[in-house]
């Protein structure tokens, strides 16, 4: 599990056709210091298996699956990537639920400068499998960055971001029409299957999310 705490920005250095799959070498200072082969890693929200580690770099092979259904149909040598760590037992709970599962692809609209402010507003065009879980105030996981909805309308949601984001994100190498990986909340996919009255492999029950202030 993740919380959307971004770590590090990596960099991609190299893009290796293996089969059906991809391995992608992923360059940082960080991350593979704690990393071990087989260790999950947060890959700009894809929770990747860590392969081939080296002072420096770390490897993650990309199923042919992977590679359509995310943002890394974009991806390319000397693309910037957020990464995380999964959470500790023991760590501090500082984003909200991230499993590193993509449910949809966005895309971005812009990102301009809040006016009179050092701010930005970042426009996001939301896939309906994600947009039906997004809400005004609300959780949701971009390119493996927590962030918490300002504003949204039909397809379409607004996102306030610091400077802080930006300048330990990947966010300030986004472009107009780039895809972006999303990841609703993991809490109103519960609510969902249970509303509809499908089984779901959970105790989880209405009285109890209520009772936790959900």
């Amino acid at each position: 599990m993740f919380t959307g705490i971004v770590e590090e920005v990596g960099r991609v250095t190299r893009i290796e056709q293996r089969g059906e799959n991809r391995r992608i070498t992923i360059a940082a200072v960080n991350t593979p210091k704690e990393l071990g082969t087989g260790h999950s890693v947060s890959v700009s929200g894809v929770c990747l298996t860590a392969l081939d580690i080296k002072p420096g770099s770390f490897c993650a092979d990309l199923a042919p699956e992977t590679w359509v259904r995310t943002s890394f149909s974009r991806i390319h040598e000397g693309a910037l990537v957020n990464l995380e760590l999964p959470m500790k037992a023991d760590g501090r709970f500082g984003g909200h639920i991230v499993q590193g599962h993509v449910d949809g692809v966005g895309k971005v609209i812009a990102m301009e400068r809040i006016a009179d402010s050092e701010n930005w507003w970042l426009h996001i065009e939301l896939p309906p499998e994600v947009e039906k879980y997004t809400v005004y105030k609300g959780s949701i996981s971009l390119e493996g960055i927590s962030l918490t909805v300002a504003k949204i309308e039909d397809c379409r949601c607004t996102i306030a971001i610091i400077p802080h984001t930006v300048e330990l994100t990947n966010l300030n190498s986004l472009k107009p029409g780039d895809p972006v990986n999303l990841e609703a909340d993991l809490i109103a996919k519960y609510v969902e299957k249970m509303m509809k009255g499908e089984p779901a492999e959970s105790s989880l029950t209405i009285e109890e999310l209520v009772s936790e202030g959900f």
